[in-house]
């Protein structure tokens, strides 16, 4: 884009709309850029990032290193942490995935919906292993991920349905695409509650996943392992996900109600 449009552009749009593309430009290759990269990945002019950077900075939203390349800034993870629901989730649940991790020795995570797509919350990977997929903060398509597949299969099924209408993408020769292959493999993950995926999403690696409920006995997260494939061991691995699934799901439930106080005061928030 010429800067004559650019400049066009930026004076049509909204700081935050602005702000946001600055800092979705950010990403795991790409973790400190030069102002110029910046604006160009933004789609700013130089002067218009300059200024936002520069705001952004002074509030510690973003950071300039001693290159003067431009980064995420810590307050910004900061802020990011506070009040948030499925970090709520991830900290509930890293106890038990570090036990699981240990237990396996397999590449471990933790993901939710979020946009129509998996995100991961937790990732914890064993050395040596090289796996490109499922790292902290990163999206994966649902279909294409044995936490997907469980995330899905748990869900309403109005979003079900919204999902498998879409265009899905193959990404490997054994992603199911066919919305009625996916239905009938979607009921079998409800009935047997976890799913194993081998290759639908990396032709290498075979995902195993079990839900994550919450005390209303909907669907809050997926836990899952990842064995290199041929060296699967379900018979370890499926037991030991769903006992550590269903020990989250029991830490996230509320807690009891006081029988020292009467349903009036619960009613109220008195507790």
């Amino acid at each position: 884009m010429t800067n004559d449009a650019r400049n066009q552009g930026a004076a049509r749009e909204s700081v935050i709309a602005r702000v946001a593309r600055i800092l979705a430009s950010f990403d795991r290759q790409n973790a400190a850029l030069p102002l110029s990269v910046l604006a160009e990945r933004a789609d700013l002019p130089v002067p218009t990032a300059y200024r936002l950077v520069t705001e952004l900075a002074r509030h510690g939203l973003l950071e300039r290193d001693e290159d003067k390349r431009i980064r995420v800034g810590m307050r910004l993870w900061e802020l990011s942490t506070r009040g948030n629901d499925r970090l709520t989730i991830r900290n509930i649940a890293l106890p038990y995935l570090e036990n699981l991790f240990e237990s396996l020795g397999q590449l471990t995570t933790l993901g939710v919906l979020d946009g129509g797509t998996v995100l991961y919350l937790e990732r914890l990977t064993p050395a040596g292993t090289d796996v490109e997929r499922a790292h902290i903060g990163q999206r994966h398509p649902i279909h294409a991920a044995s936490t997907g597949m469980v995330l899905l299969a748990f869900s309403p099924r109005a979003f079900q349905e919204e999902y498998l209408n879409r265009p899905l993408p193959k990404y490997t020769v054994d992603t199911v695409t066919d919305p009625n292959i996916l239905r009938r493999q979607l009921a079998l993950i409800r009935r047997q509650r976890y799913a194993v995926t081998p290759g639908i999403g990396m032709p290498d690696w075979t995902g195993m996943a079990v839900p994550i409920l919450g005390y209303d006995k909907t669907i809050v997260a997926a836990l899952s392992v990842v064995y290199p494939r041929g060296k699967e061991n379900a018979a370890a691995a499926i037991p030991a996900l769903q006992a550590a699934g269903f020990a989250i799901s029991m830490s996230l439930s509320p807690r009891a109600p006081d029988p020292t106080k009467s349903e009036a005061d619960r009613s109220r928030g008195f507790r």
